[in-house]
């Protein structure tokens, strides 16, 4: 079976081509601005040099980092309305409180109270307030908000006035996207609006960015269905892409360390993914990435959806050096680092730069770079090692030494040593880890639902969602032969009546072949 694995970087768009589990071939080309001539020029220049029958590719994975840069950068986000449900309580703490300034006033710092809301036991908080809702819709329209996100307390309990509210706000702006924090988050009422407000607003980057994968699809007559990947390293369609692009938050970051246990060998270990933008650091177990057991902060916001353990920060082959003080990132070049870095005529200092005046690399014209000063360049070098260091040492849980895979196109940046390594890994095809991992992503099926036990027992329940987890994901694409349930999650709820318990289950497989 054929298969195309696609990583798009802020700075590189790579591109893979694997048969079965065989890296038949892959390149590197730079990203660019409006993302679908980057795709297309990958792919055209991997089928040029690897042509094959189009009919035989079975499945496009796209990995990015587009959403994630987004919010670290604060590019691209539109002004988005926060609307929680929860009046007269949580007036203490509005949405968005524990943002950084900058990001919150980004996208525009719109925040509503509502009435609304339910108790850990299921009671009322108050009633919705239907023209309490349109009076904040009427307020939203006149601002020209066309991004809204609704949450309300206690939803994954009970997300009656979370559907409620969207009905409504849906009637009243027809125009806007909406996004529910009960289909994103989970318990914790602020990680779990900030999920939902960074959703709402990466909307119309979504639909931009998919919107070209697709073309670029369409200009080379690839007729073969696209998937996203997910932070869990599993695949979803690019329609449920579209409506939760948070999803795919730290999605690179898990298709790199996928990809890294595939080329390297190695079950576990410490995986430094270096980008044109960003680095990001997790840790391999038994060849997958270790899930974060609290809430993880993207762009400094908390979150508390299922994510990776990732560390993420702002360095990478384009990130900006400032001279006094010393700074490197986390602003990045990104995609123009062939027209703004010095060794390509510009006129920025890059990490890039700084690799090629000191011999790490050999790529631009390092006579442009001649003059810079020495020591400043060897200044430069040791705080980028010691950025990675750092983020290798968060990432452990024990002083012992453990080996370190290096993958990404960004991997010049990492000296061969390293404190706190065992050994430091650049396996074959390192730079296209991300779209190695990509490629091999399997399809996923979840399910998340309160069962009473009453009628049920709760070994009865449990295999309930088990097998409504197997048949999601067989709808989804995945091989009845290959699928697995891989994690069963059950949490008894005892505030509510009829000895409900939450049960979340989550499957496996592979694509199928036909």
């Amino acid at each position: 079976m054929l298969r195309i694995g696609i990583d798009v970087g802020g700075t590189n768009t790579d591109a893979v081509l694997l048969e079965g589990r065989q890296v038949v071939g892959w390149v590197k080309t730079s990203t660019t601005a409006d993302v679908t001539s980057g795709i297309t020029a990958a792919l055209q220049r991997l089928l040029a040099t690897h042509p094959v029958d189009m009919h035989a590719i079975r499945g496009v994975m796209i990995g990015t980092t587009h959403f994630t840069n987004a919010v670290v950068q604060r590019r691209h986000l539109m002004p988005t309305a926060a609307v929680r449900l929860g009046l007269p309580a949580t007036k203490v703490l509005p949405p968005m409180v524990d943002w950084p300034a900058d990001l919150r006033d980004t996208i525009g710092n719109h925040a509503y109270l509502a009435h609304g809301g339910h108790e850990v036991d299921g009671r009322k908080i108050s009633e919705l307030n239907e023209q309490e809702l349109r009076g904040i819709a009427a307020d939203i329209r006149a601002k020209g908000i066309r991004s809204v996100s609704i949450s309300s307390v206690f939803s994954p309990v009970n997300a009656e006035f979370e559907r409620k509210a969207a009905e409504i706000l849906a009637a009243e702006l027809p125009e806007a996207a909406l996004t529910i924090s009960s289909e994103i988050g989970r318990i914790g009422l602020l990680e779990r609006e900030n999920a939902a407000i960074m959703n709402a607003c990466l909307q119309d980057l979504c639909q931009k960015t998919i919107g070209a994968f697709r073309q670029a699809l369409r200009e080379l007559s690839i007729a073969a269905p696209l998937f996203l990947t997910q932070n869990d390293g599993t695949l979803m369609s690019a329609d449920f892409a579209e409506q939760f692009p948070v999803l795919t938050f730290s999605s690179g970051a898990t298709n790199s360390m996928r990809g890294a246990a595939f080329l390297s060998g190695l079950k576990d270990g410490i995986v430094v993914d270096v980008g044109g933008t960003t680095t990001d650091v997790g840790a391999l177990i038994n060849g997958f990435p270790r899930e974060a057991s609290v809430a993880v902060a993207i762009g400094d916001v908390r979150t508390n959806f299922r994510m990776p353990d990732v560390y993420s920060f702002g360095l990478g082959g384009g990130s900006l050096i400032q001279r006094e003080p010393l700074t490197v990132g986390p602003q990045s070049v990104a995609f123009e680092l062939s027209t703004r870095a010095l060794i390509f005529g510009g006129a920025e200092l890059t990490t890039s730069d700084v690799a090629v005046a000191l011999g790490r690399a050999d790529f631009g014209d390092r006579s442009k770079v001649a003059n810079l000063d020495a020591d400043f360049a060897q200044a430069v070098w040791r705080r980028i090692q010691e950025m990675i260091a750092e983020a290798v040492d968060r990432m452990k849980v024990s002083a012992e030494p453990l080996p370190v895979i290096v993958v990404g196109g960004g991997s010049i940046l990492v000296d061969d040593t390293m404190r706190g390594a065992s050994e430091v890994v650049k396996p074959d095809h390192y730079p296209v880890a991300n779209a190695v991992g990509a490629a091999i992503a399997q399809i996923s099926g979840e399910i998340e639902q309160v069962f009473s036990l009453v009628s049920l027992t709760r070994d009865e329940a449990v295999a309930q969602a088990k097998q409504e987890a197997l048949n999601r994901a067989i709808a989804a694409g995945a091989d009845p032969a290959t699928v697995e349930v891989v994690d069963v999650e059950d949490v008894p709820l005892a505030y509510l009546p009829g000895n409900a318990t939450r049960i979340r289950a989550k499957a496996v497989g592979d694509l199928k072949t036909n």
